[in-house]
C-alpha cells in the first residue's frame, strides 16, 4: 500500500528528493519558495509505502485564474518517481487527477524528465506512456521546458573527458587559454552586469527574457543556498561572456549563459564551459546537463547551432516523454489551450517591435 502525505518541511522534502534517482532542481523546496513570489502557490506531497520506502515525491505549482474561479497545477520536471514502478505510476496519477477536480484547475501538467530510449522498443517509456493515455491524459500543445538534453557523465577523470571531447571543442579549449581569456567565480556583487550580458544576447539572438529583478532573485536565492554558482569571463579585464550553474544531489545545469559579440573569436564561451564542467565534477556531481536541444536535431532547427556548441563536449543526447495534461474540464481546456498560445504569440509580437527588432 502507497500512502501520500503533504510534507511542510524544508530539510525533510529535499532529503526526501535526494532519496530519489537523480532529483531535479525545479522540484526542490527553494524553487517552489522561489516561484511563490511570482503568484505560485506550491504544494508538496510523498508517496511512501508500507517499509518507509519514498517511492515518489511531487512538487506542484497552483495558480487560480485573474477571477479566482479556476486554475492550474503544474509540476516543474515531475513527479519525481521510478517509470518502471507501475504501482507508484497509477497511485501518483490517480492522486493528481483527484487534486486536479479538488482544486478546480482547469488542467494538471506534468514533465517529468524520463528518457525515452532510441528505436521502436521502449521498455521503460512505452508502458508510462500507455498508462497516461488509458487515464485520459494527452500530450500538451504547449511545453514549458525543453523537450530534449545533452547530458554528460561526469565519473571519468578530466583527461578523459577531454579525450571525449570533439577535437574542435577541445582546441577551442586550448586557444580560449592561450589568448587570455580568464574565468572566475563571481557572487551578488556581479549580477547587475550578469543580466547586462543577459540581456544584451537575448537582444542579439532574439529571444524574450524577464525583467531584471526576476534574475537577480532567482541567481541570489540559490547563490545564498550554495545551489548556484556564477562565472564570469573576460579577457583583459573586459567581460565577455558569463554562465549561471545550479546544482542539486548529483547534478549540475547549465541554466543560464550569454556573451557579448567582442572576442568571440578568442573562445570564452568554450573556457566558460570547461570551468563549469571541472566545478561541478569538483563538488561531486555526477552529471553534467547543459539544459535544452530540440525534440529533433536538424540543421535546420533554430537551436542547431547551440545543440552543436553543447554536443562538441561530448555529452548523451536524451529525449525525454514530453508534457503530459489531464483536464476534469474537456471544453474548458480546448479554449484555454487554443487562446493561451495566441497571446504569447501577440506578447512576442510586441516585444520585438517595442525592442525594434521585429522577426521576417
Amino acid at each position: 500500500m502507497i500512502h501520500r502525505s503533504h510534507v511542510h518541511d524544508p530539510q525533510v522534502w529535499d532529503q526526501a528528493l535526494l532519496r530519489l534517482p537523480y532529483p531535479h532542481i525545479l522540484q526542490t523546496w527553494l524553487w517552489g519558495a522561489f516561484k511563490a513570489g511570482y503568484g505560485w502557490q506550491p504544494f508538496r506531497w510523498a508517496w511512501e509505502d508500507a517499509q518507509g520506502r519514498i517511492r515518489a515525491a511531487a512538487q506542484a505549482l497552483y495558480r487560480r485564474d485573474r477571477l479566482g474561479l479556476l486554475g492550474i497545477l503544474y509540476l516543474p520536471r515531475g513527479p519525481l518517481m521510478d517509470p518502471a514502478d507501475m504501482e507508484a505510476v497509477e497511485v501518483v496519477l490517480r492522486d493528481l487527477e483527484e487534486e486536479a477536480r479538488r482544486r478546480r484547475a482547469i488542467f494538471v501538467r506534468i514533465d517529468p524528465e524520463i528518457v525515452e530510449a532510441e528505436g521502436p522498443r521502449d521498455p521503460v517509456a512505452a508502458p508510462l506512456k500507455a498508462v497516461l493515455q488509458r487515464r485520459g491524459w494527452r500530450p500538451a500543445q504547449e511545453s514549458v521546458q525543453f523537450p530534449a538534453s545533452l547530458w554528460l557523465d561526469l565519473t571519468p577523470d578530466e583527461e578523459e573527458l577531454l579525450r571525449a571531447m570533439h577535437p574542435k571543442t577541445r582546441y577551442n579549449i586550448r586557444l580560449a587559454e592561450r589568448k587570455g581569456v580568464n574565468v572566475r567565480p563571481v557572487g551578488p556583487e556581479a549580477f547587475d552586469l550578469l543580466y547586462d550580458l543577459y540581456a544584451e544576447t537575448a537582444l542579439r539572438d532574439r529571444f524574450v527574457i524577464r525583467p531584471r529583478e526576476y534574475y537577480r532573485q532567482a541567481w541570489t536565492m540559490f547563490y545564498e543556498a550554495g545551489y548556484a554558482y556564477p562565472l564570469l569571463a573576460d579577457v583583459g579585464g573586459e567581460p565577455v561572456a558569463m554562465v549561471v550553474i545550479y546544482r542539486f544531489g548529483p547534478t549540475a545545469w547549465y541554466f543560464y549563459g550569454a556573451s557579448r559579440d567582442r572576442h568571440r573569436d578568442k573562445m570564452p564561451n568554450h573556457r566558460l564551459q570547461w570551468e563549469a564542467i571541472r566545478w561541478a565534477k569538483s563538488v561531486g556531481c555526477q552529471r553534467y546537463d547543459f539544459w535544452g536541444a530540440p525534440a529533433v536535431p536538424t540543421e535546420q532547427d533554430p537551436m542547431w547551432g547551440v545543440y552543436r556548441f553543447k554536443r562538441g563536449f561530448g555529452g548523451r543526447y536524451v529525449r525525454f516523454i514530453g508534457t503530459w495534461d489531464y483536464t476534469p474540464w474537456p471544453a474548458l481546456y480546448r479554449l484555454y489551450t487554443e487562446l493561451i498560445p495566441r497571446y504569447l504569440a501577440w506578447l512576442r509580437r510586441r516585444h520585438w517591435r517595442r525592442a525594434g527588432a521585429e522577426p521576417g
